[in-house]
This record gives structure tokens, C-alpha cells and sequence, in this order.
């Protein structure tokens, strides 16, 4: 076969998608060269974007590095640069810096925000939908709460204090639903009273969130006005200037911040491509996401307009998005290998909308309906989801990072208690005194008449010691394993040591599930003997790493499987069963403060990482 060339412009859900299904599909195919251009070198996770824009979460926690997306894809290159021209006659899509033949191409361009000519909306407000307009606004949102707390002319003052974020869709929603989080923050780092600042979510329409059913968008309302969100519904917006924005009915609201989130429209980057449009600027497209004029070009994502959709084709929609780029892949490679191709066939999961860091509505399954923190939970899993789909356990893990445990002011489903920004420092000297603790107890096992290492069986596995056959020999045994020849006292359960009180054995005898495995592992006196040893060396091994803190998360989540052994082995007490729960807590990067893992986790992180996915570049491509 003729070597093939795909290239794929735009790392967007769609773009990544479709990227992501052709490497798969050509995996074993030498003459098929795929390349990945986008004007980043990372894709922007964008359903999270109102995070950034109101501090929740820093910047990299949307940005997912496509050298890290495609490390292992042979067949994937990765080009950083942005398209000026695509030549259809000749088969070549130019960039800024070169250019590529392709014999197929897919446009996964996406959408910007669309104003629809309303005046002053490009001059002095601010759209969503990129990480730069998320930084802008944040970075305003500061800027002006800092200033309005030194400004002394009250109508002034209010008017910089009152946010307007203008749509009802998702967007919208979210990042006023952000915002209600946000203003206890700003309030206090300016002292402020949080009521002195004035949230507006502005609607042309007469109602918000229409993808949702009514229940549940109303539910979403209701909300928003118990938190004090002055929602506007059936009031388009006619002007915005520098200190205003001025409504239909003549309303005339002072504000020197309006986002706006009211409507999507077609990269206008490809008005030059000469391509049929549709509603919004979008490419016309087949139910293969061809074009109708080139039949070796498909669109996906916000930028397609799949006519057998509707008018108005698919919703613009993550979902969407990725099921658009999969049927164009999907078709190319059916086009190569000559087989039959499978139309774009819609389906969607459902959906969920937060507003702020603990509430949220969800519709999904098509049958199950959640609100409130159980619906935050599910949009966190179907992000998780997301990620476990596209292989990125990297990602899976900086998400968790970001959103549960490196998480400030409360701003997570579990109002920051599972955050791990308390002071590690006053883990310290709980980390020394569990560490010496083992090193205590290791400390008989390697020395004197209790040792471990002198040849002398000390497991307490019966299988193990000679069967008694007189009242001598049982002597004899008893002698020989150091057991008690007087009756043993009454055994007191307690989670604490009590005076003069027998503690009691978590288990006594060896469930019969755990006798069976541990007589397949230490069928004899020789195995027992070696394993003693070998325990004892873990066990000081492991205590030396908590004292010195290097890999103590590791280290304490091994104590916990010790423990766990001890247990079902007959050999540990309740009155020891807190050390299980303090192992827990000082796997909360307890040996990052006068410990080694100061340095060590962050070079290991370095260095594997550059291993496994080799330099991160700021550009990718042949430069």
C-alpha cells in the first residue's frame, strides 16, 4: 500500500479523539504517517475552564501536554503551529512556519465565542473560551475586588464589586456557580463583607440551562437564588461599556465586569477555506463528517454541521464532540482499508452541571436524575472516565490532585478536609516516634535469647512444631516455641492498655481461609525460619524509611499490609490497632517536611517522567 499521510488540525476533544482512534486503528501499519497540529502544545480540558477563571484551580490543571497524550503513538507526530491556509486543489494545509501533504485531512478546529454583534461586548467584556480569556479574568476579577476595597465613592464601588456573567447555558451556570465560592475569598483577602459583592447571571431567554429537563434546570435556579445570584431571565443585553451594560427593557446596570458566555459560532479561522457553512459559521458536513465538496476532507467537533442532525447539527457538547471525530477516523479508515464505513450515530450519556465546588445537577443514563453533592461526585467520575478512556493515567492523577487533595479554601466536594495543604510539619514528630516504634520492636528480633535469627522457629503456625503424642513431649513443644506452661489469663478487649488486664488477640486462631494459603507459602520449619528473617529485615527496612522520611507513602501503606498480616496471623492485639490509622494519616506527604522525599519525589518525578515521555517541549514539530 502507498504510504498514507492523515493530519488532524486542532487538539480538541474532537481532534484528540480522532487522533487517538486512527493510532489505534494503524497501529501495525508502517504506511500510514498521522500528524497532530494545533497551535498549542496541550489540549485545553475546556468543560473546566471557569475553574481557572475564579482561582479554584491553577492554569496546568487544564492544559494536557500532548507529548504526554501521545508518548507511546509511533504513528502520531505532534506539531506545534498554527494553520493559515488549507489548498484543497493540491492537498497541502500550511502553517506558519511549513507545510503538510495529506491525503486525508480532518478539521477539529472548535468554535469562539459569538457576541452576535452586540455593541461594546469586544471592546470591554470577556469571553470563555480559551485558557488565555480564563487567566484575563481572573487576573481582572483580583485587580478590580482589590480596588474596590480602597475606593471610597460608594456608587463606585458597587458597581466595580457587581459581576455579570451573561448565558444560562453551562458555561454560564458554572462560572457563576464559581463565583458564589469565590466571593467568600475575595471578600476576606480584602475585607470585605461577602454581601457587598453582587453576582448577576443575565438570560436572553426565558429560561436557563434548555439542555437540562425543567426539573432539573429549575432545581439549578433555585439554588443559585438561595445563594444570593440575582438571576435575570428574558433580558437580552444591548450595550456594554467600560462601567455598564444596559438591558432591552431599558435597565441600565452599573458593572465593570460582564462575561460573556451567551453563544458559539465556528472558528473563523476557516472562513478562508472556501468550505460550505451553516448555522454559526459551521462546515457543512455528511453522517461521516465529510465535507460535501471534498471528499478527503471531514470536520468534527463544535466546527462541524452534520446535516443529518438538523439545521443546527450536533450540540456543541463534549460528548458530541468526540463522537464526530471517532466516525470521521472511523471513515478514513475505512476508506484505506476498503471496507465498509459506519455513519456518525449520536448518543449521549447525559448530562451534569455544577455551580460551585459542592452542588451540582444531573440528568444521565437518560434515567437517573441527582442533585446536589451526589451529582458533584458523578461529574468528577465521568471526568475520571474520561481519562481512564484516553489511557492518561497522569492526568488521572493531577486531576485528583487539583480538585480533592491540593484544593484551597474548602473549594472541593468535601469542603477541603481531604485537602493536603494543612502543615505537614506537625506530622513530624509522629512520623519519629511510629518509626521508632518498630525499630523498638525489631530491636528483640535481632538480638539476645528472643532473636529472630538464631535458628529458632517463632511463628505461631501449628502445622509447623512436631504433633503432640504425651504430656512430655507437649512439655517438650511448649519449651521449644516459648509458649506459657500456666494457664493463660482471661483476655480483656480494649483499644488501650489497661492495667493488670490480658489484651486481646485480633484473632486467635488463623481464619481457615488464611491457615490454608499460609500452609501453601510456609509449608515447613525451613521456609518459616527464612521468612522470620526476612520480615524482620522489611520491617527495619521499612522503619528506617518513615525515621528518614523517603518513600514514606509507600512505606506506611506497606505497615498497614504488615498489620493486616499480623492480624490474620494470630499475632497482633486490639490495644495496637491505632497504628494502621496513624500509618494512614502520615501517608499524606508526611516526609516532605526534614525528610528526604523533599528531593527525592521531585527528582524521581523528573527523571521517570522524562523516561516514560520523553523532553515536554513548549513547541513540538521540526524545529
Amino acid at each position: 500500500m502507498a504510504k498514507k499521510n492523515i493530519v488532524v488540525v486542532g487538539a480538541g476533544y474532537a481532534g484528540v479523539a480522532a487522533t487517538r482512534r486512527l493510532a489505534k486503528r494503524f497501529k501495525k501499519d508502517s504506511d500510514v504517517q498521522i500528524t497532530l497540529i494545533d497551535r498549542h502544545p496541550y489540549m485545553t480540558y475546556m468543560t473546566e475552564l471557569h475553574e481557572v477563571a475564579t482561582d479554584r484551580v491553577p492554569a496546568e490543571s487544564v492544559q494536557y501536554d500532548l507529548g504526554r497524550l501521545f508518548a507511546h503513538k509511533k504513528n502520531v507526530q505532534v506539531v506545534t503551529d498554527t494553520v493559515t491556509a488549507l489548498d484543497q486543489e493540491k492537498n497541502i494545509v500550511k502553517t506558519a512556519h511549513e507545510q503538510f501533504h495529506y491525503d486525508y485531512i480532518i478539521l477539529a478546529m472548535g468554535a469562539e465565542s459569538n457576541d452576535f454583534g452586540t455593541p461594546g461586548v469586544k471592546e470591554h467584556g470577556f469571553t470563555l473560551w480559551s485558557l488565555e480569556d480564563a487567566l484575563k479574568i481572573k487576573e481582572h476579577i483580583e485587580k478590580t475586588v482589590a480596588a474596590a476595597a480602597q475606593e471610597h465613592d460608594a456608587a463606585k464601588r458597587k458597581a466595580m464589586l457587581t459581576f455579570v456573567v451573561v448565558g444560562g447555558g453551562f458555561t454560564g451556570v458554572e462560572t457563576i456557580g464559581e463565583m458564589i465560592d469565590w466571593r467568600k475569598v475575595l471578600a476576606k483577602e480584602n475585607k470585605l463583607d461577602p454581601k457587598e459583592i453582587t453576582l448577576i447571571l443575565d438570560e436572553a431567554v426565558p429560561t436557563i440551562l434548555n439542555m437540562l429537563d425543567r426539573p432539573d434546570a429549575d432545581l439549578a435556579l433555585r439554588f443559585m437564588r438561595k445563594k444570593g445570584v440575582e438571576v435575570k431571565t428574558n433580558a437580552p443585553i444591548t450595550e456594554v461599556g467600560a462601567d455598564y451594560m444596559s438591558l432591552k427593557d431599558g435597565t441600565h446596570v452599573p458593572t465593570h465586569t460582564v462575561i460573556w458566555t451567551a453563544g458559539l459560532k465556528a472558528n473563523t479561522d476557516t472562513d478562508d477555506f472556501q468550505m460550505e457553512q451553516g448555522h454559526g459559521g459551521r462546515l457543512i458536513t455528511n453522517q461521516y463528517m465529510q465535507s460535501k465538496q471534498y471528499n478527503n476532507v471531514y470536520v468534527a467537533g463544535d466546527l462541524a454541521l452534520n446535516t443529518n442532525e438538523g439545521d443546527r447539527g450536533t450540540p456543541q457538547i463534549v460528548e458530541a464532540a468526540e463522537q464526530t471525530g471517532k466516525t470521521a477516523a472511523e471513515h478514513i479508515v475505512a476508506t484505506i482499508k476498503q471496507t465498509t464505513p459506519k455513519p456518525l450515530k449520536s448518543s449521549y450519556s447525559g448530562f451534569v452541571v455544577s455551580i460551585g465546588s459542592h452542588y451540582s445537577v444531573a440528568h444521565v443514563l437518560n434515567r437517573i436524575h441527582l442533585s446536589g453533592w451526589f451529582a458533584t461526585i458523578m461529574k468528577h467520575l465521568i471526568n475520571l472516565i474520561y481519562f481512564i478512556q484516553t489511557f492518561a493515567g497522569y492526568y488521572i492523577f493531577q486531576y485528583s490532585m487539583h480538585e480533592f487533595f491540593r484544593n484551597r479554601h474548602g473549594r472541593n466536594p468535601f469542603w477541603g478536609h481531604i485537602s493536603r495543604y494543612g502543615n505537614v510539619l506537625w506530622s513530624v514528630p509522629m512520623r519519629i516516634f511510629y518509626a521508632s516504634m518498630w525499630l523498638v520492636d525489631c530491636w528483640d528480633k535481632v538480638q539476645g535469647s528472643g532473636s529472630w535469627f538464631n535458628g529458632k522457629l517463632r511463628l505461631p503456625f501449628t502445622w509447623l512444631y512436631p504433633k503432640v503424642t504425651s504430656g512430655a513431649s507437649e512439655a517438650a513443644t511448649s519449651a521449644a516455641s516459648g509458649a506459657a506452661t500456666t494457664p493463660p489469663a482471661k483476655e480483656f478487649f480494649s483499644l488501650s492498655y489497661n492495667y493488670g488486664k490480658e489484651p486481646m488477640m485480633v484473632f486467635k486462631d488463623l481464619p481457615h481461609w488464611y491457615e490454608s494459603v499460609t500452609k501453601f507459602l510456609i509449608p515447613n520449619k525451613q521456609t518459616a525460619i527464612f521468612m522470620q528473617e526476612f520480615m524482620t529485615v522489611v520491617e527495619i527496612i521499612i522503619a528506617l524509611c518513615i525515621l528518614l522520611g523517603l518513600f514514606t507513602w509507600f512505606a506506611n501503606a506497606m505497615t498497614i499490609g504488615l498489620v493486616a498480616v499480623f492480624c490474620l496471623s494470630g499475632m497482633f492485639y486490639w490495644v495496637n490497632m491505632w497504628m494502621p490509622f496513624m500509618a494512614l494519616a502520615l501517608m499524606n506527604g508526611s516526609g516532605r517536611a526534614f525528610g528526604l522525599d523533599y528531593w527525592v519525589v521531585p527528582w524521581l518525578q523528573k527523571h521517570l517522567g522524562h523516561w516514560w515521555y520523553g523532553d515536554l517541549k513548549p513547541i513540538y514539530g521540526k524545529h
